[in-house]
């Protein structure tokens, strides 16, 4: 598996597979689906970068927030934020989303920023295990609810 910045023909794909890791965890909802599905518009607005595996396949997808971008949510201005951490269902558990999370750590510290941001729902303990593992600190005063019923929790990991 190689993890990349996304190119124009694994948009598509970046995007269904995001669309189908949030419907298998019951969190396509809504106006929301349309904002998972379109790739381009976040590989334009922010950094989009995808886990390919050897035959080329996008398997996972992750959009990384710098300053300026307007996928950011929690960032502050010397903080990066990760957004939308998807793999495909039948990728899950092969470290797919592990090393998205690093490329976007490693985007962080290659760009200087002090810290980076993220929010997963509550009900993802999975994702919790994962962020936690990598070295992110639960940080509930970033804690929000885009929608009702939608309950997120802020994570931090700060960079040296």
């Amino acid at each position: 598996m190689v993890v990349r910045p996304a190119r124009p023909h694994d948009l598509a794909d970046a995007g269904a597979v995001t669309e189908a890791a949030y419907r298998a965890a019951g969190l396509a909802v809504g106006g929301y689906v349309d904002a998972l599905r379109d790739a381009g518009r976040r590989a334009d607005e922010a950094e989009l970068l995808v886990a390919v595996d050897a035959g080329g396949a996008v398997v996972g997808s992750v959009t990384f927030c710098p300053a300026g971008s307007p996928w950011r949510e929690l960032a502050r201005d010397d903080e990066a934020e990760l957004r939308m951490l998807a793999v495909r269902p039948d990728a899950q558990r092969l470290g797919v989303g592990r090393a998205l999370t690093a490329a976007c750590v490693d985007r962080a510290r290659e760009l200087g920023f002090g810290a980076l941001v993220l929010s997963t729902p509550s009900v993802a303990p999975a994702a919790h295990r994962l962020y936690e593992g990598i070295g992110f600190t639960r940080d509930p005063t970033r804690d929000w609810s885009p929608v009702p019923g939608v309950e997120l929790l802020g994570y931090v990991l700060l960079l040296d």
